[in-house]
């Protein structure tokens, strides 16, 4: 799809999400508040210099390599590049990504490779879409040496994995200054928007310092749905910056209206997507730039 017209359409769907039968219902009866906002600012959080939840979504973009040299090399062709924020090491795609003390090691090369820009470490397991299964023992093992030996800025933890085993990860990551996120994914359907601010809000209460969903959409109607999900957390909930999107095609549209919705991050692609739905880093962070220079004027 030509540049201009992709954004045109986006501009169209962003606009579409605000007409849910919420917001229809509000039209028919003006004067009545469907959304009680917060009389706070919009939450925040700075690592290094990176303001996350302030002006434009800060773009991520995984790493996909299946060794250590393979990913030194990818980072060093793109350290330098100024249309991403935050890479995501997913060591699930490393063929020794359980080696935790190798992993650690990596992690303190890769961090030293970086400059401004902050390192995410994640493994995703194949239960919400990874490449590995892992046991949730050897999930927090693996995560407890990585925080003990590893370099890096923010921590993915899924949400689902045995709370025993990860509020004590939540509390060790704080203690040694790193930053979690616990995630959620739903990789065949996309739940109701009460399912979807309750699953952040009780990420928020668990101690994450961001707060991250991910669906995939049946049809543009549950895009809609997780927009506006998104919309009533941040408006009514959130005391942490959100990461949410809808996955595959359908739900590319998600990826570029976080400023709208309240979603701080968002992720991009350099070489091969981690995920679907991704698109090239530096098409998102024009696409990005235009909206923010709109919202702004």
């Amino acid at each position: 799809m030509h540049r201009r017209k992709f954004i045109g359409a986006g501009s169209a769907l962003v606009a579409l999400s605000l007409m849910t039968p919420t917001a229809s219902r509000a039209a028919q009866n003006p004067g009545r508040e469907t959304i009680k906002t917060r009389e706070t600012a919009n939450p925040t959080l700075q690592i290094k210099d990176i303001v996350i939840g302030a002006g434009q979504p800060k773009v991520i973009v995984s790493t996909t390599s299946e060794n250590a040299q393979q990913t030194l090399q990818y980072i060093d062709s793109i350290a330098d590049r100024n249309d991403f924020n935050v890479l995501e090491l997913r060591i699930d795609a490393l063929e020794n990504g359980t080696n935790a003390t190798a992993t650690a090691k990596l992690t303190q090369q890769i961090s030293s490779r970086l400059g401004n820009k902050l390192l995410l470490v994640t493994f995703r397991t194949s239960a919400e879409g990874g490449k590995k299964t892992i046991s949730d023992r050897e999930y927090a093992a693996l995560y407890r040496t990585l925080l003990e030996q590893g370099e890096f800025d923010l921590l993915d933890i899924e949400m689902f994995r045995d709370k025993a085993l990860t509020t004590p990860l939540i509390t060790l990551a704080h203690k040694k200054g790193r930053y979690v996120i616990l995630s959620s994914h739903e990789l065949h359907s996309t739940p109701s928007a009460q399912i979807i601010v309750s699953r952040l809000r009780e990420q928020q209460a668990r101690g994450a310092d961001i707060l991250k969903f991910a669906a995939m959409p049946q049809g543009p109607a549950d895009v809609l749905t997780l927009l506006n999900a998104t919309l009533e957390m941040h408006q009514r909930y959130a005391q942490r910056p959100l990461l949410t999107m809808s996955m595959g095609e359908t739900g590319v549209l998600s990826r570029m209206s976080g400023e709208l919705t309240g979603s701080a991050l968002t992720f991009g692609m350099i070489g091969d997507a981690s995920a679907s739905g991704q698109v090239a880093a530096e098409d998102l962070h024009n696409v990005l730039g235009v909206v923010h220079k709109g919202m702004a004027s």
